[in-house]
């Protein structure tokens, strides 16, 4: 489609609607902010054609070497703040780290490519996300979206919620797995 020649940055926007002035609008919004190419689709097919290269996304990354994924959010606002500060810490470790978001939510997925057998690049990759998960938390978000708190981000969900809050998850789970089965000795 031509798109790798545009530029570091792809930002797609649909119109449920169907409303010819909302997508009007929005492709204004894009030229305003600084768009170097803007364009509506003219059907369907296009449309769906423009967003496979979102889903496409990743799988070209993997070409690059192991990707770990995972997720934050942050308010809508400060996703671009955060953009930046994900950027900074990939210079700063010295590793790639690609974006792909729902920023109409603020849920942005860093990917974070590591070559294959790399440990070092991997420990770098490990520590550049202990630092966006602080980033997300001082930004006022949060260590997830959608994808879960898992054992990667164990120490970011402490530091977000706090031990009373903690508490009252143990409480909970100790309530439904009196017997401990469920994820034995995982988060909580």
């Amino acid at each position: 489609m031509g798109l790798a020649d545009l530029g570091d940055v792809l930002l797609l926007g649909r119109v449920d609607t169907g409303d010819e002035r909302e997508a009007a609008a929005l492709q204004e919004c894009f030229d305003r902010a600084g768009a170097t190419w803007s364009t509506r689709s003219t059907d369907p097919e296009e449309a769906e054609a423009l967003f496979s290269a979102r889903r496409l996304a990743y799988p070209a990354l993997e070409r690059l070497g192991p990707v770990l994924t995972e997720d934050v959010c942050v308010p809508r606002g400060l996703v671009p703040e955060m953009l930046a500060r994900i950027e900074a810490h990939a210079t700063a470790h010295g590793v790639h780290i690609a974006n792909i978001a729902h920023a109409g939510d603020g849920n942005l997925h860093p990917l974070i490519v590591v070559p294959a057998g790399d440990e070092e690049a991997r420990e770098r990759a490990q520590q550049a996300f202990e630092s966006i998960l602080d980033d997300a938390i001082a930004l006022g978000g949060t260590v997830t979206g959608e994808h879960g708190v898992g054992l990667l981000k164990k120490r970011g969900m402490h530091h977000e919620l706090g031990e009373s809050v903690l508490g009252l998850h143990r409480a909970i789970k100790s309530a439904l797995d009196p017997a401990g089965i469920f994820n034995p000795g995982k988060i909580i």
